[in-house]
C-alpha cells in the first residue's frame, strides 16, 4: 500500500494528512471510503507481485511527483508583524522622576519584536531622562552631519561614492546605549553615523569625506572606510565584514573576553555566500557575535521582496537564533541588543538580529531613490516612522522634558555640527608627495625596505624617506 500525505487546513478525521496521493493521482480523503470492502487498495491477501506494482509504477510515473506542489496547501499560521512605529513605547507620566539620573520603566511595544527559536527579550526596560535626552541629541547630530555630507556633495566638494544613512539613526544610536566601548561593532559602507557613535568627531568624518589629513582615516578611505577604536569600519565590498566580524568575535572568544562583536549588514548583502558561511563558523564555535541585518527595505534599486526568496532575514540563520526588531524605535534597539550582548557574554552562542528600518534617500548619493519607489512612500514614512520624531513624542508625553528644553537640545546639536562642519571645510587639501602616498600601506614601524613599483625607477624606499617610524598610537579626530 502507497499512501503519501502533505498538511492542508482540511482536518481528516484521523488527525493524519488531509490529501493523499495514490499511484500519483492526487484523491481527497473525503473520497476514500473507510469500508474496507470498497478502499481502494489492494485486500490483505492480494500477491506481492500486485503491490511490487503499485510501487514500481509510482517511482516509475513522473505524475508522482507533480501534483504534489500543485495541491499543497500551505497551514494558516497566527503571525507577528514587528511595527516600525517609532514613538511605540509607553511610560507612565506619573512614574517618570523629576531627576535626571533617577531610572524609570518604559514599556515596548508588544509588536517590537519578532523571534525565531528564541524567547523574545523582556519588553520593559530601565532608562532615564539624562539618556533619553542624549539619545535624541545623539540622533539629531547624525542625521545634520549627513545632511551636511549630501550638501558638500551636490556642491563637488566630497567626489566618488558616498552612502547616507538618513532615516534610520535609531540603529546606530540605538546599539551604541546598549554596549560598551570595548565591544566591537563592524559594518558596510553606510557608516558615518556608526564612526560617530564610536568616538569619530564631526569633523574627523567630514575631514574624511573631503579628503583631509585631519581625516578619521587621514583623508584615504573616504566614505566607506571609517575607523574608531573598536570601530572596524566601514567596508566597500558587500558582505565582506560579516566574517571579518566573526573573526573578531572569534578573537574575544579565544582570549577569554566578554565582549561582544556586532557584525552589521544590509538587506542587499544577505545573500552573499560568506555572509552564511559565516554563520555557521559562529555557531559550530559559539562565538560571541550578534550578525545584524539592517533591512530599509531596498537595496541598489531593488526592493528585498525582488532580490530574496525569504524577506525574513532574522530566521536565515537556521540553526541560529533569531529577533526581528522594530528598527525605527531606538528604545527597541537598545532592548534587543542588551539582551543579546547579555546572550553572547553567557556562552550561549550567536544570534541573528534584522533590524526593520528605512532610508529616505537613496542607495547613494547617485541614486535619486524614486525610479523603484514612490515619493509618496517616502514621504509617509517621514511623516508616520520618522525615528527623530518618535522620540521626540515620547519626551514630551512621557514629561521628561519640556518643548522650550527640546529646542535647546535641537540647537546645541545643530549648532555643534555645524561648526566642526564648516572647520573641516576650512582644511587644506594635503600635498601629493610619494611620503603621503605610501606611509599607511603598513602599520608604522613593520615597513619593508621598499615598495616595487612598476619599473625600478619608481620603487619607493622608506628608509629615505621622511615618514615617521613611530606606531601609530590612535586614530585622528577620535575622541
Amino acid at each position: 500500500m502507497l499512501a503519501v500525505g502533505f498538511p492542508t487546513r482540511r482536518a481528516a478525521p484521523t488527525r493524519l494528512c488531509g490529501r493523499f496521493v495514490y499511484l500519483g493521482r492526487p484523491t481527497r480523503l473525503s473520497s476514500i471510503s473507510p469500508t474496507p470492502s470498497t478502499a481502494p487498495f489492494p485486500p490483505a491477501s492480494a500477491p506481492f507481485s500486485a503491490v511490487e506494482a503499485m510501487f514500481s509504477r509510482a517511482l516509475r510515473t513522473k505524475a508522482a511527483a507533480a501534483p504534489l506542489r500543485r495541491f499543497y496547501a500551505a497551514p494558516l499560521a497566527a503571525r507577528r508583524t514587528v511595527t516600525t512605529d517609532a514613538a511605540s513605547s509607553h511610560a507612565d507620566r506619573d512614574a517618570v522622576p523629576s531627576e535626571d539620573d533617577k531610572p524609570f520603566e518604559v514599556r515596548l511595544s508588544d509588536e517590537a519584536f519578532e523571534t525565531y527559536e528564541l524567547d523574545p527579550p523582556s519588553y520593559t526596560l530601565q532608562t532615564t531622562k539624562k539618556e533619553l535626552k542624549q539619545m535624541y541629541y545623539d540622533m539629531v547630530a547624525v542625521r545634520r552631519m549627513e545632511m551636511a555630507a549630501d550638501r558638500l556633495y551636490k556642491e563637488k566638494k566630497i567626489r566618488g561614492f558616498c552612502h547616507l544613512s538618513t532615516g534610520q539613526e535609531a540603529v546606530a544610536v540605538g546599539i551604541e546605549h546598549a554596549v560598551d566601548r570595548k565591544d566591537s561593532i563592524i559594518t558596510a559602507y553606510r557608516c558615518h553615523g556608526f564612526a560617530m557613535m564610536r568616538g569619530g568627531t564631526v569633523k574627523s568624518i567630514i575631514g574624511e569625506l573631503l579628503g583631509r589629513r585631519e581625516g578619521i582615516a587621514y583623508g584615504k578611505g573616504g566614505s566607506m572606510h571609517m575607523f574608531a577604536p573598536n570601530f572596524y569600519g566601514g567596508n566597500g565590498i558587500v558582505g565582506a565584514q560579516v566574517p571579518v566580524g566573526a573573526g573578531i568575535a572569534f578573537a574575544d572568544h579565544y582570549l577569554g573576553n566578554k565582549q561582544v562583536t556586532l557584525s552589521l549588514y544590509g538587506d542587499g548583502a544577505s545573500n552573499q555566500g560568506q555572509v552564511f558561511e559565516a554563520f555557521n563558523m559562529a555557531k559550530l564555535w559559539n562565538l560571541p557575535v550578534i550578525f545584524g541585518c539592517e533591512n530599509n527595505k531596498y537595496g541598489m534599486g531593488t526592493a528585498a521582496s525582488r532580490s530574496s526568496a525569504m524577506t525574513d532575514y532574522y530566521k536565515r540563520g537556521q540553526y541560529i537564533p533569531g529577533l526581528k526588531i522594530n528598527g525605527m524605535d531606538v528604545l527597541a534597539v537598545k532592548a534587543a541588543v542588551a539582551f543579546g550582548k547579555e546572550w553572547c557574554a553567557a556562552g550561549k552562542g550567536p544570534l541573528v538580529f534584522e533590524f526593520v528600518t528605512y532610508r529616505y534617500g537613496g542607495h547613494s548619493m547617485s541614486d535619486p531613490g524614486t525610479t523603484y519607489r514612490t515619493r509618496e512612500e517616502i514621504q509617509r514614512m517621514r511623516s508616520t516612522n520618522d525615528p527623530i520624531a518618535g522620540v521626540k513624542q515620547k519626551l514630551l508625553d512621557w514629561g521628561v522634558t519640556s518643548e522650550e528644553e527640546l529646542k535647546a537640545i535641537d540647537k546645541e546639536a545643530r549648532s555643534n555640527v555645524d561648526a566642526e562642519v564648516a572647520e573641516a571645510e576650512k582644511m587644506a587639501p594635503p600635498d601629493a608627495t610619494p611620503q603621503i602616498l605610501y606611509e599607511d600601506i603598513y602599520v608604522r614601524g613593520s615597513e619593508p625596505a621598499f615598495v616595487r613599483g612598476r619599473i625600478p625607477e619608481e620603487n619607493f624606499y622608506y628608509a629615505e624617506s621622511s615618514i615617521s617610524s613611530e606606531p601609530t598610537k590612535r586614530v585622528t579626530g577620535v575622541n
